[in-house]
């Protein structure tokens, strides 16, 4: 059975892991601030690009129909972008001048302030053997 050439991705997986702080990463990913489509465009910038790899906001968002898949539109990823944005977590580059095809840089320290959905019974994954 012949498999079928693989494409090279647009934007490669990283050669090195993304440095943020996981437990800041946790909390960003539990921040009741965001939607979860929000935390999804988040988990996909943070993830990294190795440097010149990284995708503007524009490339992300005019992806065709074909190449996304199952993910959202365009207009469903702009207000996830403008989401983010206004609460912190992506931050212009300062190299861009221009606001077309600007990159947004991660930044998770919003997550400091996350507001994560507390424990009201008390439960913990030591205590029920997790």
């Amino acid at each position: 059975m012949a498999s079928t050439p693989r494409l090279a991705p647009r934007w490669p997986i990283p050669t090195n892991p993304p440095v943020h702080d996981p437990i800041l990463f946790a909390q960003a990913m539990r921040d009741m601030r965001l939607t979860w489509r929000a935390r999804g465009v988040l988990a996909e910038l943070a993830t990294g690009y190795d440097d010149g790899q990284e995708p503007t906001i524009s490339a992300l968002a005019g992806l065709a129909r074909r190449d996304r898949s199952a993910a959202e539109g365009r207009e469903a990823f702009s207000k996830a972008v403008k989401e983010l944005r206004a609460v912190g977590y992506l931050v212009p580059d300062a190299s861009t001048s221009t606001g077309v095809g600007e990159r947004l840089l991660v930044d998770l320290t919003p997550a400091t302030d996350a507001h994560l959905v507390p424990d009201r019974w008390g439960h913990s994954a030591v205590e029920e053997g997790r």
